[in-house]
């Protein structure tokens, strides 16, 4: 897929995170940009130099009034500073405390729906 294309699919949620993306090695600051059924779109300081695109990563996203969230993420593709990650495992709870501030952030319950049952069928 075109990285164009891949990008409107992120539905934007959590522009307020703190987001902090490792490695077994590394701690990554970053900027969440976007959050989808699919993953999420990562801002990062610099151009993200080539990096191994097996390598299982580990985000850890600090929501307003939550306990932090986990997400374990594999690299979709890379466009300057910005990575697009896979959703590869989420846990239950952390589900929850996702669907609850979509929930309070967002009107359209519909979409609500739709995300979360795509995020728990991908995940």
């Amino acid at each position: 897929m075109k990285p164009d294309k891949d990008l409107q699919q992120y539905h934007s949620l959590f522009t307020s995170a703190l987001a902090l993306l490792n490695d077994e090695d590394i701690e990554y600051p970053c900027e969440l940009i976007d959050i989808s059924r699919h993953g999420c779109l990562l801002g990062f300081k610099d151009t993200w130099e080539a990096h191994n695109l097996d390598t299982l990563y580990t985000l850890t996203l600090q929501l307003p009034d939550t306990t932090p969230i986990v997400m374990n993420l594999s690299i979709s593709h890379v466009v300057g500073n910005e990575v697009a990650f896979k959703c590869e495992h989420i846990d239950l709870d952390d589900v929850s405390a996702l669907s609850h501030y979509i929930e309070i952030n967002q009107v359209d319950n519909a979409l609500l729906d739709r995300e979360l049952i795509a995020l728990m069928h991908c995940c």
